[in-house]
């Protein structure tokens, strides 16, 4: 009979151990041991799908947003077998009878569990006698969760290690300063973010767990990964090597594909260049206190430095790095002071004039909302006192540079070719409503749009056929009784699903854009029919023209 207590380890405890420090992370020196889990968890069943079928689909939904209690109560009602087993250790912390894990010494051996004794409700390790002190339930170290992703051969199962979440270990103590975060919302979107083709070499910074370079793995033939944490990389190393044959790593040749570095920001790459960069930087923004180090600061979400400038400092510096025509693919979060212009007038001189930025907004906080957030995050509200002076601080610190909000959102970067006709992209939209994921495609379309445009003036655009693209749709809006709209709206159902407003003129010329006019037929055409000077209407459309292709809305013929 599995025990159904949840546990809560004393290693999350701050004082309680070196500060990064990888010696309690997995350990990854046995490939063969590695493998051989690997092939235990499949068999068990212990997989998406797995989990999925045995709790269900609404408590397999409900763990990603950190509620256990469905998960536990759907396994009460269902056999205690190996895949039970799995997912009350792994997923939910809670003890397990050791008879009732599978392969119990392998993974005692890779440190994923641990052997606790079996005590009275009342009892203590230090009272209980040597007969009760005999090693009968088994906690889990680490989380351990199925992940579906593509591997060489297509879509794959592996397992993702990181360290027990807050709602795990319970929300009575802040996280250790160097957790190693789980697979998450953001880790989720970076990976549906980054475009997908092969490509030569990639840089995963701030690799964490791994994730990112997992996903790299399926089209990249060499992947650098670098973190501050040698923890972080301690997890990594295991993750990659437990999923050795699902991302095509031959035994014995992790390095041949993956080169591990430890190292702050780009430094370990210097002089180094890559076709793409992925990152999930620390970008949290943290206030600063004379004298601390890294023992002070949650590794995996605060880079030590003031305010939004480890963001500043990667899109400043990224072109040093990207090879050209690379794209790099990141998350950031940026202050915006009184006094700018708009939410991004600061990030449009971080670039260098060789680097595209586009960077989407995905939702803004203010001061007040942003240090809610964080410090719930790592559960540092827990203690009234220390919560309150950590509010305050976050608040002065904003005070201090007259931040007025925090604008959240993705960035894509692209290192334009020598010679590239026209000025560097800078495109910032605020998009709050639900996206079409995975973007990674679109993102890609988007370089391609710009780079395209920039090899052709007027003259040759409104020579090439341009066809509307299969997700547009127009809206036509008008009060009751009008007999022509007063609005008129093409709504992309893919992608970035913007929404773009049109003039009569501009509807006319997409609405006859399928692939057989060139644009200066079309302008011909409209011009007679609405008996306009055919140059001024053409110049109208011009940048119209250019944006709708820019955005996605229209495309070559030959895309």
């Amino acid at each position: 009979m599995t025990s159904h207590a949840r546990h809560a380890s004393s290693a999350s405890t701050p004082d309680d151990f070196t500060f990064d420090d990888p010696s309690d992370a997995p350990d990854s020196t046995d490939e063969a041991l590695l493998r051989a889990l690997a092939v235990t968890f499949a068999g068990a069943g212990f997989t998406v799908d797995g989990v999925e079928s045995r709790l269900g689909a609404e408590a397999a939904d409900a763990l990603h947003r950190d509620l256990l209690e469905p998960a536990s109560f759907a396994l009460s009602r269902e056999p205690d077998d190996a895949l039970s087993a799995l997912i009350r250790l792994f997923v939910l912390a809670e003890t397990v009878e050791a008879g009732d894990v599978p392969a119990l010494d392998e993974l005692l051996a890779a440190r994923l569990v641990a052997r606790v004794p079996r005590l009275s409700p009342t009892e203590s390790a230090q009272e209980a006698s040597a007969e009760e002190l005999v090693d009968e339930l088994v906690v889990a170290l680490v989380d351990v969760r199925p992940y579906a992703s593509e591997g060489v051969n297509g879509s794959v199962e592996m397992w993702v290690a990181s360290d027990l979440g807050g709602v795990q270990l319970g929300r009575d103590q802040p996280l250790r300063r160097d957790h190693v975060v789980g697979i998450g919302p953001a880790t989720t979107l970076l990976a549906q973010l980054t475009p997908r083709e092969p490509v030569a070499r990639a840089l995963d910074l701030g690799v964490g767990m791994g994730v990112q370079t997992m996903h790299l793995l399926a089209h990249t033939r060499h992947v650098v990964a670098t973190d501050i944490s040698e923890r972080a990389l301690a997890f990594a190393k295991f993750n990659l090597l437990l999923n050795a044959e699902a991302l095509g790593i031959a035994a014995g040749g992790l390095e041949d594909r993956v080169s591990l570095r430890l190292g702050n920001m780009l430094e370990p790459v210097a002089g180094e260049h890559f076709d793409l960069f992925v990152s999930n930087p620390p970008f949290v923004i943290t206030p600063r206190r004379e004298g601390e180090g890294g023992s002070d600061q949650y590794t995996y979400r605060d880079g030590g430095k003031p305010g939004d400038s480890i963001v500043e400092g990667l899109v400043r510096d990224l072109g040093t790095v990207l090879a050209p025509g690379g794209v790099a693919c990141m998350l950031g979060n940026w202050e915006v002071r009184e006094g700018d212009a708009n939410w991004h007038s600061r990030l449009e001189t971080w670039p260098a004039n060789d680097v595209d930025l586009w960077v989407v907004q995905r939702e803004d906080a203010t001061p007040v909302e942003y240090a809610d957030m964080w410090l719930k995050d790592a559960a540092e509200n827990a203690e009234l006192s220390s919560w309150q002076h950590a509010f305050r601080r976050y608040l002065q610190d904003f005070a201090s540079r007259d931040v007025e909000r925090i604008g959240m959102g993705m960035f894509f970067l692209r290192r334009t070719h020598e010679g590239a006709v026209g000025g560097p992209l800078r495109r910032f939209e605020h998009l709050t409503h639900a996206l079409g994921h995975p973007l990674a495609a679109h993102i890609r379309d988007g370089f391609e749009a710009i780079t395209w445009l920039r090899g052709v003036d007027d003259d040759e655009l409104f020579d090439e056929p341009l066809v509307v693209a299969a997700d547009v749709t127009e809206e036509r809006h008008s009060r009751p009784g009008d007999e022509d709209p007063s609005i008129i709206m093409l709504r992309q159902g893919a992608g970035f699903r913007r929404t773009m407003s049109m003039s009569t003129e501009l509807t006319g010329f997409v609405s006859v854009c399928d692939g057989e006019l060139v644009g200066s037929q079309i302008v011909t055409a409209i011009a007679s029919l609405v008996d306009v000077e055919e140059e001024a209407l053409r110049a109208s459309l011009v940048p119209d023209v250019r944006e709708l292709v820019a955005l996605g809305f229209l495309e070559p013929r030959w895309r």
